[in-house]
């Protein structure tokens, strides 16, 4: 076993996008996150370049990189088409408020919703460059959320 000082440690997830500012804007308004880091104007690749967001209680971080050959995935997911490869699960206290908050500041509902899920306890959003991502009420301390099953018709 690998001794935990010498391990590697996830510290940030990183979501590819066509401008790096408008997405982190909006996750640090969904999440109350801040914006820690970005790219000087000069090393700006693509976009609006690279921004990074902390969580104000620790943890791991969500960077936001733009690209310019960016396409969002195809919601709901289909044959040939390019899918989604990762998803937030967001808790939430109130789901109603959490959809309103997040349509606020720059989400869409998903235009598909997984018949198997409990629509008052789980909602699929679009976050503004197209990334699915998972609202969900959480009722105990080890949150459920959605797996794959949130994602498949």
């Amino acid at each position: 076993m690998t001794e935990l000082a010498t391990r590697p440690r996830l510290t940030t997830v990183c979501l590819d996008c066509a401008d790096a500012d408008a997405l982190a804007a909006f996750y640090a308004e969904l999440l109350g996150w801040d914006v820690v880091d970005r790219d000087a104007e000069s090393e700006q690749a693509g976009g609006s370049g690279w921004v990074l967001l902390a969580d104000p209680a620790g943890g791991v971080g969500i960077s936001c990189q733009a690209e310019a050959w960016y396409e969002p995935p195809t919601w709901p997911e289909a044959p040939s088409r390019l899918t989604k490869m990762m998803h937030f699960e967001i808790a939430v206290d109130v789901l109603d408020t959490a959809v309103a908050t997040a349509v606020a500041a720059g989400a869409r509902v998903g235009s598909h919703q997984p018949a198997d899920r409990n629509p008052s306890e789980l909602r699929v959003m679009i976050d503004p460059a197209g990334h699915p991502f998972c609202l969900f009420v959480d009722h105990s301390v080890v949150a459920a959320g959605c797996d794959d099953a949130c994602f498949t018709e």
